[in-house]
């Protein structure tokens, strides 16, 4: 995973920003949490989470009420925080609720939602009886009851899994000799904003060496206890000793390498669990002790301003941190003084809210390549949640959604991510494979066969035996079209089943260009069996770097409009970033063909009066229909954007080829005055090869602008007409008919 730079925020301007509003539990500044349940919808948790934004006066404490529909009396509860997770369903119904700082008659705004049927429970115990129910799990916690020594595996078993122990064993052997030895020394520089190649290549050093050691000494550990030989014991222990000799204020600090302090403080404490009486008290109290120095810095972090990511949780990397500590915590009950504290800041917090990266149906708006890594992280550290607390994570409605959002966007056969930073990397089809198999649902199950393949060897051999995903009672593929709201993301395909589909993304997203986001909205990805043919160009060195400022995240570098040479939308300051953003205004989808609007003149900062793109999906013709109508009170000249994995030949100035992979598509101008122009862009990454060109058109910001852009998947080459109709046209591809307003 490449390093994003943690950013130090301002927290006491922050905190003063938005409280004006006419209605204070709804803040202006985009950073700060939104009010939910808002609209009456129905919710898809029950029972729902409750969040607000922190009241001016910044109380102590608030109330909370929540009143049914034809009840007289309400349930009121108080809370420290700006947030209320009850502990128990609610019955089916209608609600309202509102909320007022303790001591004080300032109640927000009433709002509405609904319990039905189709509110899935999902409950979360207060944190005394998690506490109490943890500390009477015998250990290790961490691990499954099914995790026992290999000698009393069935014959079923043993056949199944036995090569994945042997290639665990061979793995830690190998390492023995082939890692090298952990120290300060390695690592001379001290990180500090802005970010230097040279301290970039330090934190991915850092990085890479933690987790290797971190890996070995877990992997070493769960060996011991599945086969109980020296080899193994003798390893964990030299590697927890040392990690625990680091210094939690050195280059693995948190301040120097966040990513690195969680990993040596989980995987300590993940190894005291494991290996129990065979550590040595001596050495128990060392690793813990640095367990505690690295955690209690996490916890400060994140715990300041009584919880800043309550308040302000778009923070990438802090949002990792909480589920680390949520683990380290809970494994650290009854060992670690501070665990308790800890506990209680972040379990019940989490478990609210497990990402701000979409609302409750589950998309990743920082792109599919961060989405993967999260569900790396998730099945890393939810595995052992789940064994040790009971709360069973993948049965969180949300949880669903994001398998979903992977089963579109990352489809079997996916060879490049999607939007935002990584999305030149390639799927690791082990991690979703991974996360598939800890879920029961039919869509989980089809999603699961479909990828192929296996996972990682150490979460495996970690994980339920037999998989949860083998009680799903049926397959269930995905719908061949898909839309996330909270995201502004759709998904259209041919046939998701199917190995040879087109798949055809279009963005326009909320999230702006905010974290690991573009300035991309209204752009669009074209793939074929696999193979990209229309996509986001550059690559991915590290967040931060000239080549990422400049071009990597940059308009021009996808596929969305630009105007005079490149010019795009604006993804400068912070939480203009958030502000700086498109949406999906309409969505449909039938069995021939799929429809998206989507309206991104925010994210172009007033430089343009309106930029709305409308895309056609023509399923029965393969065919993608793509209107811009672009205005603005300046003349400019517009650019369609093409961004392509191999070189773009131009037949005229209306007609473009793409071919990469076996696969190919004709890009063609439908509209008057369009003219294509190719274009150069920075060096792709070592070993590809891209193309960049654009249409222009010449517009004296009299009259609105138009492209209209046919994508000929295939180069079938349809026969087009289009004939006027008063205030629309009817544009007929092939035999496929398309109203254009």
């Amino acid at each position: 995973m490449k390093v994003s730079y943690w950013r130090v925020i301002l927290l006491s301007s922050l905190l003063a920003a938005g409280a004006a509003d006419a209605d204070w539990a709804r803040s202006s500044d985009p950073l700060v949490v939104k009010p939910h349940p808002a609209n009456g919808d129905s919710q898809p948790q029950n029972p729902p989470g409750f969040t607000w934004a922190r009241h001016a006066s910044g109380p102590a404490s608030y109330e909370v009420e929540i009143l049914a529909a034809g009840a007289t009396a309400p349930t009121r509860v108080t809370v420290e925080r700006n947030w209320y997770l009850p502990a128990k369903a609610l019955p089916d119904g209608n609600y309202t609720w509102r909320v007022r700082p303790v001591n004080s008659t300032d109640w927000s705004s009433r709002r509405g939602f609904a319990i039905n049927a189709r509110s899935t429970r999902f409950e979360v115990p207060d944190n005394a009886s998690l506490r109490a129910r943890i500390l009477q799990k015998p250990r290790p916690r961490s691990l499954h009851a099914s995790l026992v020594p290999v000698s009393q595996w069935d014959d079923t078993r043993r056949s199944r899994y036995e090569p994945y122990v042997s290639r665990m064993a061979n793995e830690v052997t190998a390492q023995i000799t082939a890692l090298p030895a952990l120290s300060d020394s390695r690592w001379a520089l001290s990180i500090a904003a802005p970010l230097t190649q040279s301290m970039v290549t330090q934190q991915n050093e850092v990085r890479a060496r933690i987790n290797e050691a971190s890996r070995q000494l877990q992997a070493a550990a769960l060996m011991y206890r599945l086969k109980g030989e020296q080899l193994y014991l003798t390893e964990a222990l030299r590697k927890g000793d040392q990690l625990a000799a680091l210094n939690p204020k050195g280059p693995t600090s948190y301040v120097n390498q966040d990513q690195a302090t969680r990993q040596i403080a989980l995987s300590l404490i993940k190894a005291v669990d494991v290996l129990g009486a065979s550590v040595d008290a001596t050495r128990k109290a060392r690793w813990l002790a640095a367990v505690t120095a690295r955690t209690n810095e996490i916890y400060a972090n994140l715990a300041g301003n009584n919880g800043r990511l309550d308040q302000f949780p778009f923070d990438s990397h802090g949002n990792t941190s909480l589920v680390f500590v949520v683990l380290i915590s809970t494994l650290a009950l009854g060992d670690i003084a501070d665990a308790q504290k800890w506990f209680d800041f972040s379990f019940r917090a989490y478990a609210n809210a497990p990402s701000p990266w979409s609302g409750e149906e589950g998309g990743y708006a920082n792109g599919t390549a961060y989405a993967e890594y999260t569900a790396g992280y998730m099945v890393a550290l939810w595995d052992p949640l789940v064994n040790a607390t009971g709360v069973n994570f993948y049965e969180k409605p949300w949880t669903l959604g994001f398998l979903d959002y992977a089963t579109q966007f990352t489809p079997p056969g996916t060879r490049t991510h999607l939007f935002g930073d990584g999305s030149d990397t390639v799927p690791d089809t082990r991690v979703f494979n991974a996360f598939a198999s800890r879920m029961t649902s039919p869509r989980a199950a089809w999603y699961k066969r479909s990828l192929g393949g296996s996972e990682d060897t150490l979460t495996l051999l970690e994980a339920p035996y037999p998989m949860p995903v083998a009680g799903a009672a049926y397959e269930a593929p995905p719908p061949n079209a898909s839309y996330f709201p909270s995201i502004g993301w759709t998904a259209m395909h041919s046939d998701v089943t199917s190995p040879s589909r087109t798949s055809f993304y279009f963005k326009s997203s909320p999230y702006g260009s905010f974290s690991h986001s573009h300035a991309d909205q209204n752009s669009f990805m074209l793939s074929v069996a696999g193979q990209p043919l229309l996509t986001k160009a550059g690559w991915y060195d590290w967040f931060g770097s000239p080549a990422w400022n400049n071009w990597y995240s940059q308009t021009r570098s996808t596929n969305a409009i630009t105007f005079d040479g490149g010019k795009g939308q604006d993804n400068s300051g912070y939480r203009e970033q958030l502000q700086r953003n498109g949406r999906i205004t309409s969505f449909s989808t039938q069995p021939t063909w799929d429809y998206a609007e989507g309206d991104a003149t925010p994210a172009y900062a007033g430089k343009l009066r309106s930029a709305k793109r409308q895309v056609w999906y023509l399923r029965s013709q393969n065919a993608v229909l793509v209107r811009d109508k672009i205005s603005a009170s300046a003349a400019h000249t517009y650019e369609f954007n093409l961004h392509a994995p191999a070189n773009i030949v131009a037949g005229n100035s209306a007609n473009v080829s793409i071919s990469a992979g076996g696969q190919s598509v004709c890009v063609r101008s439908l509209g008057a005055g369009a003219a294509y122009e190719a274009r150069t862009g920075y060096a792709p990454k070592p070993g590809t090869v891209e193309g960049h060109g654009a249409f222009t058109l010449k517009n004296d910001g009299m009259s609105d602008a138009e492209f209209l852009v046919l994508l000929d998947v295939g180069c079938k080459r349809p026969v087009v007409t289009i004939t006027p109709g008063g205030s629309s046209r009817t544009v007929k591809i092939g035999s496929q008919t398309v109203i254009v307003y």
